[in-house]
């Protein structure tokens, strides 16, 4: 008889992790899966993954989750995260990998066919996150995924409807936990039980919940109309400021200044100091005009006013270097 099999979003955080070891306590063979974009990676769930005992799948959708981040169907959150869109991205995505196709039976009841997984689970919480884990959100993003039946949420299953492998008995909805709500108790008790440690803390969360990076994309989104990979690299380092079109980024130490030079590309404007130690610049013109003198200026003051106090000398020499 095979194994039951399952498909495990895994970010890396502690609820995944708890939601992967639940599945693996009953038996069932889990694989884990964790996707990455322009604003995040996969580096904390390969760690969770090794920890696990399990392979991992890493899916790159960065151009597709740019276009929900740009325009999500149900809308930001505080900042520019589109959290219901994002997770509803993620778990079509699984179903695709899964090979799950579920069809309309008679009687309204659901089937599937000969799969590649028996079903696909996640971390989620029912009330734990505001936008994307209360009840309506929660079930926006299972028929968005069109997993109807057969999406699994571990963590509050016992407080959600019987999914379909619960009710086939592929799972013991008994050894499920019913955690509703931002309290972390049980969550620690388990920690405890089974001696997890250095798990994320979850204050860390989605870069994009964050209220001054959210603004950056936006800036970003606003000023050109097809932002790459470097053009958000480029917002998680360094001080920004604009001057019309022009993006002026200034590094706040060494290595943020070692990070600029490799970002810089062609047409950008990268200015260091030439008689005196400190920071470096580098202008990102998204405008059709040519950098002005007056942006230039204006990057060299912001050098110079981010440097530490030139001993000696009477006016500071830049260096520019255009790509």
């Amino acid at each position: 008889m095979r194994k039951t099999k399952a498909l495990v979003l895994l970010s890396g955080g502690l609820d995944s992790i708890l939601a992967a070891k639940i599945l693996m306590e009953q038996g069932i063979n889990v694989i884990g899966l964790s996707f990455k974009s322009y604003f995040f990676d996969s580096k904390s769930a390969a760690i969770a993954a090794k920890k696990l005992g399990i392979p991992l799948k890493i899916v790159d959708f960065s151009n597709q989750h740019l276009k929900i981040v740009k325009s999500p169907k149900y809308g930001h959150g505080k900042a520019i995260n589109p959290c219901i869109d994002c997770h509803a991205l993620m778990l079509k995505k699984a179903k695709e990998i899964a090979g799950i196709n579920i069809k309309e039976a008679s009687f309204g009841k659901l089937r599937t066919t000969k799969s590649r997984y028996d079903f696909v689970a996640t971390g989620e919480v029912l009330g734990e996150r505001p936008m994307s884990q209360n009840k309506k959100s929660l079930d926006i993003i299972e028929n968005e995924s069109g997993l109807n039946g057969y999406l699994l949420r571990p963590l509050s299953a016992k407080s959600l409807k019987p999914t379909i492998p619960e009710q086939k008995g592929l799972i013991d909805r008994n050894k499920l936990l019913n955690i509703v709500g931002r309290s972390r108790k049980i969550q620690m008790e388990l920690v405890e039980k089974w001696g997890i440690k250095n798990y994320p803390t979850p204050a860390g969360g989605c870069i994009l919940t964050d209220i001054g990076f959210g603004k950056k994309i936006k800036d970003v989104l606003n000023n050109c109309p097809n932002p790459k990979e470097n053009d958000f690299r480029l917002l998680k380092i360094g001080r920004h400021f604009w001057s019309a079109k022009n993006k002026i980024i200034i590094g706040r130490n060494h290595e943020e200044n070692v990070k600029l030079k490799k970002l810089a590309r062609k047409n950008d404007v990268l200015i260091e100091p030439k008689n005196f130690s400190g920071a470096s610049g580098l202008i990102r013109n998204y405008g059709r005009k040519k950098i002005s003198q007056e942006v230039l200026t204006k990057a060299k003051k912001l050098i110079t006013k981010y440097s530490k106090k030139i001993r000696g000398q009477k006016k500071p020499e830049f260096k520019i270097i255009k790509k």
